[in-house]
């Protein structure tokens, strides 16, 4: 890292949520390819915005077609993939931004390098409370996701095409402690988006005190 730098402190964390009306924080979707988490999170990112709520969803293969393309898919390039998505995931969060991400992110140890980021003290501001980092699992058997299949990665994995492809020929590490966990196969989108909206509405992530004391909700 370079030493000739400097942190440049600016509005606090809740100084931005009161102005724009709302808190950012972070859901990470992760499962496997054709799980569904890109379905599941765009619709609750387009929910979001119909209730007037600041949200960007951060896609796997979009994000590498610009930011990471210049990394591939084996373990060393898949750890940076996370790690540069879970920095950027955060800055929008602090913004007051709720950040959608949706990849695959396959090992524990790099969400859990995600989760400690947004939990790490704001070096503006150490009293401010952490970002909150919401982690949804989709949850499909192998079976189902290659009778999915929608960009025929699993055919082409099982050739021999694709190196290191997760739930063939790399592991997936599912998580064991993930605040959401939606079986895709067993629920649809509209009922996927129904649970996860709960889920903030009941940690109050949806809620926001105004500098006048009156809550407001959305």
């Amino acid at each position: 890292m370079a030493t000739n730098i400097t942190w440049h402190p600016s509005l606090s964390r809740s100084e931005r949520n009161t102005y724009r009306k709302q808190r950012g924080f972070t859901i990470w979707f992760t499962g496997l390819s054709a799980s569904g988490k890109s379905t599941i999170a765009t619709a609750l990112e387009q929910h979001l915005l119909h209730l007037g709520l600041a949200a960007y969803r951060l896609d796997g293969d979009n994000v590498r077609f610009g930011l990471n393309k210049d990394l591939g898919f084996d373990e060393k390039s898949r750890n940076e993939n996370i790690r540069r998505i879970a920095e950027v995931a955060k800055l929008f969060a602090d913004s007051a931004t709720i950040a959608i991400t949706s990849f695959i992110s396959p090992y524990k140890k790099d969400r859990a390098t995600a989760r400690d980021l947004h939990s790490a003290p704001n070096t503006a501001h150490p009293d401010e409370e952490p970002l909150a980092f919401i982690e949804v699992y989709v949850d499909i058997p192998i079976e189902e996701a290659e009778k999915r299949d929608p960009k025929g990665l699993y055919k082409k994995a099982r050739e021999g095409k694709i190196p290191e492809f997760t739930g063939i020929s790399a592991p997936y590490e599912a998580p064991e402690n993930a605040e959401i966990t939606i079986q895709s196969h067993k629920t649809s989108v509209e009922d996927a988006v129904r649970e996860i909206v709960a889920y903030l509405d009941k940690r109050g992530l949806l809620k926001l005190e105004s500098a006048d004391g009156r809550g407001l909700e959305y």
